[in-house]
């Protein structure tokens, strides 16, 4: 087996994370892009250190012309390694699904489905440094909070029995490539990553390589640290959030706003998000968590105007109340 100083940092990074234990069954994401291909061959040579049976999985979103070919290609190459290979192709037609956002949220179900049916234990992606700091730009203008500024972390659960996993997050999409050349292996360019209609590429192609032209060379190992950061930061936040979300409820959706008074207003915030999270048929917007954190301070039977689905807050002394209408 080969042994290269990045086989060595990602088998450190697996042990000290614990993102993985012996013997799993570990469902790869491959493309055909570089980072993936990357990310299936460390697994590979470390495969013997660890016991792992692996199987890649491929999602055809068929937006290309030639996304059967590359789907064909990964399946070669499954099959060159003796690895148990998957394919999901999309079944509703191009145009309905050609978005950044509803192709990301039907390729993880795609591959939940494939972890699931096959009894996989992660489901194993090649998100790169790169990839973290390009996240957390994206975001940002968009308009987010802590939480998704860090929301490329390194494992969640997609499932209470299946975990995603990120082993590349300390690696850069430039060490991917070099590690592809290194190994000879084929990489599958995928003509899309050069459509600049999409943001994310707009990001990867233009705005970070004018920030590390102009302000930093490092730019994304410092926006990829921030991410690293802010992920620690969030999950004590919502640890927090969570302790004092079952302190403050009652009863059919009430909240007890005296115990949420002397908290600071982050932790107010991270309550009521909690709270609607549970409630809302989408995720709540800034303005949805707002009203709600409002109600902690505001005069008897103040009420919200309804929130997505027809509920409505009102204060009752002590309580917030959150009733369907």
């Amino acid at each position: 087996m080969p042994w290269t100083p990045i086989h060595a940092q990602i088998h450190r990074t697996i042990r000290s994370r614990h993102l993985f234990t012996h013997n799993q069954r570990l469902l790869v994401a491959v493309s055909g892009g570089q980072d993936s291909l990357c990310l299936i061959k460390l697994l590979l040579d470390l495969q013997s250190k660890w016991g792992w049976y692996l199987g890649i999985a491929h999602c055809d979103h068929r937006w290309r012309e030639d996304s059967q070919a590359n789907a064909e290609h990964v399946r070669s190459l499954a099959r060159l390694w003796g690895v148990a290979f998957h394919l999901q192709t999309v079944e509703m037609p191009l145009a309905s699904i050609k978005s950044e956002a509803a192709a990301r949220d039907w390729r993880y179900q795609a591959l939940t489905t494939v972890a699931g049916e096959n009894n996989y234990d992660c489901v194993v992606t090649g998100h790169t440094k790169s990839d973290r700091a390009e996240t957390l730009l994206y975001n940002l203008i968009r308009g987010t909070g802590a939480d998704g500024l860090q929301s490329l972390v390194w494992q969640r659960p997609l499932t209470t029995e299946i975990i995603l996993v990120r082993p590349l997050l300390e690696m850069t999409r430039s060490q991917t490539g070099q590690f592809c050349q290194d190994f000879q292996i084929p990489v599958w360019l995928d003509s899309t990553n050069q459509d600049w209609k999409y943001a994310r590429n707009r990001i990867r192609q233009e705005l970070l390589p004018y920030l590390q032209t102009n302000f930093n060379p490092q730019v994304e190992s410092a926006l990829a640290q921030t991410a690293e950061l802010l992920q620690a930061e969030v999950a004590y936040l919502e640890q927090v959030a969570t302790e004092l979300r079952l302190c403050a409820m009652g009863e059919n959706s009430q909240i007890n706003r005296r115990v949420l008074q002397t908290s600071p207003l982050a932790i107010q915030r991270r309550v009521m998000r909690q709270v609607l999270q549970e409630i809302l048929p989408a995720a709540p917007s800034f303005e949805h968590i707002e009203k709600l954190v409002a109600l902690i301070v505001a005069p008897n039977r103040t009420q919200t105007d309804p929130f997505p689905g027809g509920a409505i807050a009102q204060v009752t002394g002590d309580w917030i109340c959150i009733k369907k209408i």
